[in-house]
């Protein structure tokens, strides 16, 4: 994606800020406590951190987490949920932390948005010695029937190439780590998420290339979804378990 466009994705989501914070998911307890084994301590920033979904998870595991997100809109959204969590303005490259303060560095469904160029430095920064950069990614398991059926209804600006298992794993090949950053790692958790057909588009509506549409395409494009919802019977009537699964990218400081 053009710098330009990247940007204008990445920034998109703070006028759906409380729709996100209602619709998107949190991560499988099981990725999270796989990205954090390596680190030497309980520190934890989860950078880019949004409305608070993986933040939530951080502080259910008993861990002293800081915050930290560039939207203001979805900063407020996080601290309505977590008010008990530091939660400060500022982006992965400029984090508002001392050196070496973290022993590790979560992103959920934010680190493709890094300039790692810029953000790669500042992570190492913050980190200590040893610590841990992970990233997490939620992507639809098109193995269902239905989900890929989902997919081709919503096409690429619903269901993005990173949005599927095996999207996420050829996109995920080229993210880099910062300079010097080893022994990376990926590994991937069975997730899921209790939906129903409203639910789900209200959901899907928060993705960054339906918040960048035109509103006519964006009225026509989750009409579509709509539509293939009502026709499936797995989705048509009450609440269903749309399958996912939480994927991670994983390294370490030297």
């Amino acid at each position: 994606m053009e710098q330009r466009e990247r940007h204008r994705h990445a920034s998109s989501f703070g006028v759906a800020a409380a729709a996100y914070a209602e619709h998107r998911p949190d991560y499988a307890p099981a990725a999270v406590r796989w990205a954090l084994g390596p680190a030497p301590g309980r520190r934890v920033l989860d950078l880019g951190a949004g409305t608070g979904k993986l933040t939530a998870t951080l502080v259910a595991a008993d861990l002293d987490v800081t915050a930290v997100e560039p939207d203001p809109a979805m900063l407020a959204e996080l601290r309505r949920a977590l008010p008990d969590v530091p939660a400060r303005l500022g982006s992965a490259e400029a984090v508002p932390l001392p050196d070496a303060s973290v022993d590790a560095v979560l992103a959920g469904n934010a680190l493709h948005w890094f300039d790692m160029a810029v953000a790669g430095p500042e992570i190492a920064r913050v980190l200590v010695p040893g610590g841990v950069l992970a990233g997490l990614w939620n992507v639809v398991d098109d193995r269902a029937g239905w989900v890929a059926g989902l997919a081709r209804a919503g096409g690429s600006a619903v269901i993005g190439p990173r949005d599927t298992p095996a999207g996420w794993r050829a996109e995920t090949a080229g993210i880099s780590l910062p300079a010097g950053f080893g022994g990376r790692e990926r590994a991937e958790f069975p997730h899921g998420q209790r939906r129903t057909a409203d639910s789900l588009v209200a959901a899907l509506a928060t993705r960054a290339g339906v918040l960048v549409m035109p509103p006519r395409d964006r009225v026509d494009t989750l009409g579509r979804i709509r539509a293939f919802l009502a026709g499936e019977p797995e989705t048509a009537d009450g609440e269903f378990t749309l399958p996912m699964l939480t994927c991670v990218l994983r390294g370490r400081r030297p």
